[in-house]
């Protein structure tokens, strides 16, 4: 016999070893699974009839024992479906059948089926318990039956109760009839009290005749059951029903055995009962075996579990075609599989697709024998996304057996070090590439200044010569185009001066469609998709509106002109996940601007320097290549950030993402329409550039001022050191020497308190403005500016200054004006933004009597409005959030009673209804005129 699993199975092994199984859906016996082996082995060995069902089918293989009970089935039952073999009680195996595969078990005591054994109906009953078979990795895949023939109890019992009648009247007809009987019969009477044993009993447990009777029994039955038998035994007396229960009795030898004990009531005419009569069936074969079994399940699944479930690594058992037959705990804990979800699929469900021509090719390779060593591939895990895995797998005969290495946190590790490399070295190449863009705006604005100036300086030489004047126009217009191209190397290399506002962006982009229709074509079909709820962000709105046009301009070109064009405002929020791929970008709210195309996209390479300035794919000619490197550097600037998709043929994407503001929304500011006017005061002007500052001592001379002038921050110290007074220093911000011009404005107030400062560059670096605002209480004129522009700012920043000076050296005045003033004081919002005189001015109402609510900024102003009751309004017009004169319309919206009074160094540009207009700088006397006017 070739198989040693059948040794020593009696007649049944020889017979299973000469079976054909090919032709059943086990297969042929050298394919059969070890589980199957050893639960036949241990079938074949027992003295008690057993026989497996296996799979769905439920193929039929039993030992000596049942074939006895087969009868005239034998052998043919053998390797046959249960359902063809006992067709008469299919329908009863069909059930056996589905619950055990499920896992279940069933126990039938003395069950009635018809059985046809030699070939006509018999009545049979039966002792069944069906268990499931577990395969290694725990599934069931067949049914054990152990099959306990009782027909012969089953019957005497019946007898005893059919001729219950007849043993009431002849107890000894009964009593021969029962130790007839080859089984264990007592009788007891009515009340529970055992009174008679047969002969059986007494030669099973070796016990004298007689000495059983009444309670004495129960010294055969083992104390662990004494206790569990006695009240179920009186409670069936007590209700008369049937009594059955299993405990152990001793045998004549001393072991202990398990019976099976029932005992049925015996009634009169009435329904009384009269008697009782009782059998005892040894079970301890029925139950050992069973136990056996279910202990070399137990032992196996214990061993095949100690295998697996101290591994880290991935194990995995799949047939050659795939299909997974048991994975380890590993595999749950790493990819969040069970087993029940993923064993009887295939394997090639859960790898990665651009992985699957290389995971089937190498199990091929497997298949013909190979071995495989190290093989990586992406299996995916249950909550989403891929695992790294790297696998060593060998086969035999049926299966592959794997075991998988995660190593994502290796690669992603080394990705992330690749990424961090080339983040980078990207942001050193801007970083430098800004560098070099800011210092060419430098010098570029500053021979823009000269061009400008001069320019504007002609102007008065060509008066009333139209040729000359159109021409100077065209220069003029030249010189504005330089100053936007100078812009956007500023915007990219982050070196611009922002001017930022809250502003709900919807609303801003909204305004300039009617702009952007205009600028793009007919042929252009923009569509705007403005999101409602969208979040206010605190950007520069001039650079937004530059910014939009060039991504606009860019999709129009990109599309030739003709297509259509999507600008889309809504909120959005960056995830870790994302800025992650973004060193410089800070999770969180962000207002998205996204302008989309049907354009001829970019490719991958174009992409990659679409932001470098001075890069462009239109021809020559066409495009600066600065537009998208101004809304790169804006973005950056801004706390934002830009992305571009595109793919070629499919059109361009790209999104700009500001940062969100939690701040009310500002009012828009008011046009500027004020006359250019001059003054008598002395202005340094300090500047490196000998063209620029020619130019400026000029325009500032023709301005009425008496103007000094330096080449560097030392010279410019040197004579405010003279000791000559000065009213203003202008000076540039970059200038050549060891001297900062910070550092010489900071100087210059330590010896002239009084003097006001002016700077004025076209590359701030660092000096002045950080995080791309000024410093607090800086002033600062970008160049190139207009004739008109360094009027008015000079004019601002010397009226604020003298307005201090003024306040300053009437103190004696104030304490005096206090002691004269009105006794009614009024309660007066200050709102100026320079703080020293903002101070200075609130300290000189209070002594005039007067409550104070000082703001440095409309908002501030705004929001003490909302808390107080106010008189009178005294506000600058230049203010950095909002126009003094915008501010004075809302404050008389909120408070209609309210006084306005303006306080500047330049006049409204429009009538307001009550409103008065103190020039800068003003006296004491100017000051409490304006407040005692009604």
């Amino acid at each position: 016999m070739n198989y040693p699993f059948l040794q020593g199975g009696g007649q049944l092994a020889h017979i299973i070893a000469a079976f054909d199984w090919s032709k059943t859906a086990l297969g042929p016996m050298s394919g059969w699974p070890q589980s199957l082996h050893t639960t036949v082995a241990l079938v074949l060995r027992s003295p008690v009839p057993i026989v497996t069902l296996w799979g769905e089918p439920g193929v039929m293989i039993y030992n000596d024992a049942y074939s006895v009970f087969a009868g005239g089935r034998h052998p043919t039952l053998l390797g046959s479906n249960v359902r063809e073999g006992w067709p008469e009680v299919a329908d009863f195996n069909d059930n056996v059948l589905k619950v055990g595969l499920a896992g279940g078990t069933l126990a039938y005591v003395d069950q009635e089926l018809t059985l046809h054994r030699t070939g006509k109906p018999e009545q049979v009953w039966m002792n069944l318990d069906y268990s499931p078979i577990l395969n290694e990795d725990g599934t069931p895949v067949g049914v054990m039956a152990i099959v306990i023939e009782t027909s012969g109890k089953v019957k005497a019992e019946r007898a005893l109760r059919d001729e219950s009648d007849r043993l009431r009247a002849s107890e000894n007809t009964f009593r021969t009839l029962a130790q007839a009987m080859p089984s264990q019969v007592w009788t007891s009477g009515a009340d529970g009290i055992v009174d008679w044993f047969n002969e059986q009993v007494y030669r099973y447990t070796g016990t004298p005749a007689g000495e059983l009777d009444r309670d004495r029994w129960r010294q055969l039955v083992h104390e662990d059951d004494r206790e569990a038998s006695s009240p179920l035994w009186f409670a069936a007396v007590a209700a008369g029903q049937t009594y059955e229960t299993e405990f152990r009795i001793r045998r004549a030898d001393g072991a202990w055995r398990w019976h099976l004990v029932r005992a049925l009531p015996i009634f009169d005419e009435h329904g009384v009962v009269q008697r009782w009569v009782g059998t005892n069936t040894d079970i301890q074969d029925q139950k050992s075996t069973a136990a056996m079994l279910q202990q070399q399940v137990n032992a196996r699944t214990a061993e095949r579990d100690r295998m697996w479930q101290y591994s880290t690594d991935v194990m995995l058992v799949a047939e050659l075609e795939g299909w997974i037959t048991a994975i380890n705990p590993a595999f749950t804990r790493l990819l969040g599989w069970e087993a029940s979800e993923v064993v009887g699929t295939s394997l090639y469900t859960l790898i990665h697709p651009d992985d699957m021509e290389a995971s089937q090719l190498e199990m091929a390779a497997l298949a013909g024998g190979a071995t495989t060593f190290k093989f990586e591939n992406r299996t995916r895990r249950k909550g989403g996304g891929y695992a790294i895995l790297s696998w060593t797998a060998a086969p035999d005969s049926r299966y592959v057996h794997a075991v998988g290495r995660d190593i994502t946190a290796e690669r992603a590790a080394a990705e992330e070090m690749r990424r961090t490399a080339a983040a980078l070295q990207q942001s050193q190449k801007m970083e430098a590439i800004g560098k070099l863009t800011g210092g060419v705006a430098h010098d570029f604005n500053n021979l823009l200044q000269v061009i400008s100036g001069n320019l504007q300086l002609l102007a008065g030489d060509i008066s009333g010569n139209a040729r000359a004047e159109r021409r100077l126009d065209n220069a003029l217009a030249g010189v504005t185009r330089g100053a936007k191209l100078a812009s956007y190397l500023l915007a990219f290399g982050r070196r611009q001066a922002l001017d930022p506002r809250v502003v709900k962006i919807g609303r801003f982009i909204t305004g300039m469609e009617d702009m952007l229709r205009r600028s793009l074509g007919e042929e252009i079909e923009v569509e705007m998709v403005i999101s409602g709820g969208l979040w206010n962000t605190l950007i520069d709105t001039a650079q937004v509106e530059n910014a939009v046009l060039n991504l606009c301009i860019n999709a129009r070109d990109a599309m030739n002109g003709a297509g259509q064009l999507t600008i889309e405002v809504g909120n959005a929020y960056l995830d870790d996940a994302y800025v992650n791929a973004h060193p410089e970008l800070q999770a969180g709210q962000y207002v998205m601007i996204a302008v989309s195309d049907t354009g001829s996209g970019m490719t991958p390479e174009v992409m990659a320097q679409a932001f470098d300035p001075f890069f462009s794919t239109k021809p020559e000619g066409k495009g600066s290549g600065l537009g998208l490197s101004m809304v790169y550097g804006f973005a950056r600037q801004s706390g934002g950030h830009v992305k571009i998709y595109s793919e070629p043929g499919n059109g361009t994407c790209v999104k700009l993402y500001l940062p969100r503001s939690t701040e009310a929304e500002d009012a828009a500011p008011q046009p500027e329409a004020r006359a250019v006017v001059g003054g008598k005061e002395t202005i340094l002007v300090a500047e490196d550039d000998e063209g620029v500052r020619a130019t400026v001592v000029e325009l500032l001379t023709e301005l009425g001022y008496q103007v000094l002038k330096a080449n560097d921050a030392a010279s410019a110290l040197s004579i405010i050191d003279s000791g000559m007074q000065i009213d203003l220093l202008f000076t540039d911000v970059v200038m050549p020497g060891p001297l900062r011009s910070p550092d010489l404005a900071r100087k210059a107030r330590e010896r002239q308190p009084g003097m006001a400062v002016l700077f004025t560059s076209g590359y701030t670096e660092n000096a002045i403005v950080h995080g791309g605002r000024l410093d607090a209480g800086v002033d600062l004129l970008g160049k190139p500016y207009t004739r008109e522009a360094l009027a008015r700012k000079v004019r601002h920043v010397l009226g604020n200054r003298q307005q201090q000076a003024q306040t300053a050296g009437d103190a004696q005045a104030m304490q005096a004006a206090a002691s004269e003033a009105q006794p009614g004081a009024a309660r007066i919002l200050l709102v100026e933004d320079e703080p020293e005189l903002c101070e200075t001015t609130a300290e000189l109402l209070e002594l005039l009597g007067h409550t104070v609510f000082a703001a440095n900024d409309a908002a501030t102003a705004l929001a003490l409005l909302q808390q107080h009751a106010v008189d009178i309004m005294l506000t600058d017009i230049s203010l950095p959030d909002m126009s003094g004169e915008v501010l004075a319309a809302q404050a008389r919206a909120a408070q209609p009673a309210l006084r306005i009074i303006y306080a500047s160094g330049q006049h409204p540009s429009a009538a307001l209804e009550r409103a008065q207009f103190l020039l800068k700088p003003y006296s004491l006397d100017k000051l409490v005129s304006a407040l005692a006017q009604p």
